[in-house]
């Protein structure tokens, strides 16, 4: 019967100092996801048995079941009868579907891509102005330096892989996983653009972003974040140009209304 399988709700475990309770499901739940991440499991990967896990965070194995069955609930694990508790594949929200209809070759869609990438970078770079570590504001010069070299010697691929490094690590200087997992998703979609929209970038262009990375590393090693940010949007806005009119050409050779 239904009412056989239910578990009494705990009771609840003080938190804090301020004197407040919280029910130990909720704890059990929030130390089952930070052992999750401790552990670095990964969708498909399967947790200890009850008893173990229950153990492993330090807490009775009733609490336990109940935070499994809440995190089940949620989405976050999935217990399969006779096999045991895994990491739930996540499931694909509207944000990340909308990614997967992404035509690198759409000019709205590519317009779409810069405007909402000029928005998101413009404040990685204000955030990172302010946050970066020394450490960090390193990486992000030497990809910057990394980017001036290869647009000397007219290198394109190593231009990317210098440009994918500096805006990666101004997103880990804002020290928000949600930025810097935004910007990855958006760098992804570009790179589609580039791989089947377009065939490369001119030298003189690459010599230009190049210039625009260092005058950005500066500012973020100097905390000026409105200047970071101002910087940042002027990269953004000719980069996003480039490729407007390159597509714009491919559709309707030698009609570029862009220009």
């Amino acid at each position: 019967m239904i009412h056989s399988e239910r578990i009494a709700a705990p009771a609840p475990v003080p938190t804090g100092t301020g004197g407040g309770y919280r029910p130990g499901y909720e704890v059990a739940a929030e130390r089952v996801l930070e052992y999750i991440v401790r552990e670095g499991l990964q969708p498909g990967d399967r947790l200890p048995t009850e008893k173990d896990l229950a153990e492993e965070v330090e807490m009775s194995r009733t609490v336990v079941r109940e935070a499994v069955k809440i995190l089940s609930a949620l989405g976050r694990l999935s217990v399969q009868k006779g096999r045991g508790i895994y990491v739930s594949e996540p499931e694909q929200s509207s944000w990340q579907q909308s990614l997967a209809n992404f035509l690198p070759a759409d000019l709205r869609q590519v317009d779409e891509l810069f405007e909402f990438r000029r928005h998101l970078e413009t404040t990685t770079a204000n955030l990172a102005s302010q946050r970066a570590t020394p450490a960090q504001v390193k990486t992000v010069r030497e990809a910057a330096q990394q980017s001036t070299q290869a647009a000397q010697q007219g290198d394109i691929d190593a231009f990317t892989l210098a440009d994918e490094a500096f805006h990666a690590g101004i997103a880990a200087a804002a020290s928000n996983m949600f930025f810097a997992s935004t910007v990855d998703a958006m760098r992804r979609l570009q790179r589609q653009v580039t791989t089947i929209g377009l065939a490369g970038i001119a030298g003189g262009s690459l010599r230009v972003a190049a210039e625009q990375h260092e005058a950005i590393a500066v500012a973020i090693a100097a905390g000026e974040t409105a200047r970071a940010e101002a910087l940042m949007a002027e990269h953004i806005d000719m980069t996003a140009q480039q490729f407007q009119q390159e597509i714009w050409r491919r559709v309707v050779p030698g009609d570029d209304p862009r220009a």
